[in-house]
């Protein structure tokens, strides 16, 4: 009789020891940065992944005003949003984005690249983006990560 007991292991919002990171976006094609961010709060670089819970880390991403587009993106690549009346149709290229916003370009290129559902609403919540280098969060003691 074999004693050996193969139970998976299920990690839980208590259980996951959650850290801070900055990550540095100056001079980053903004895919592959967005890639990695998503992978970070959502937890897939852990050995304890769970599908179901928030095991990811809270990020924080800085210099997003210096996010590298590849090729005619900045002014080909459009964002589209409605109102929900009719004939409000609103399309706005990547460069007008960036000059209003520069922090809405990784929000909605990591948004994009979580699943679409409740757990996806609770990760984006340890997503933080700043413009420039400076942040307040130096109390929590994040650890720089190199992309």
């Amino acid at each position: 009789m074999n004693t050996i007991s193969n139970k998976t292991y299920n990690a839980t919002s208590a259980t996951v020891d959650k850290k801070w990171v900055i990550i540095d976006a100056e001079d980053q094609p903004l895919g592959r940065l967005s890639s990695k961010v998503a992978t970070i709060l959502r937890g897939k670089h852990k050995p304890e992944f769970t599908p179901h819970a928030d095991t990811g880390d809270n990020v924080i991403v800085i210099n997003a005003e210096k996010v590298q587009l590849t090729g005619k993106k900045l002014t080909n690549k459009k964002y589209f949003k409605h109102t929900g009346y009719i004939g409000s149709e609103t399309f706005t290229s990547a460069l007008d984005l960036q000059k209003k916003d520069p922090s809405s370009l990784i929000t909605i290129a990591v948004k994009g690249m979580l699943p679409k559902n409740k757990l996806s609403r609770q990760i984006m919540k340890n997503l933080r983006v700043y413009a420039g280098s400076v942040h307040p969060h130096t109390a929590q003691q994040p650890e720089i990560l190199e992309i």
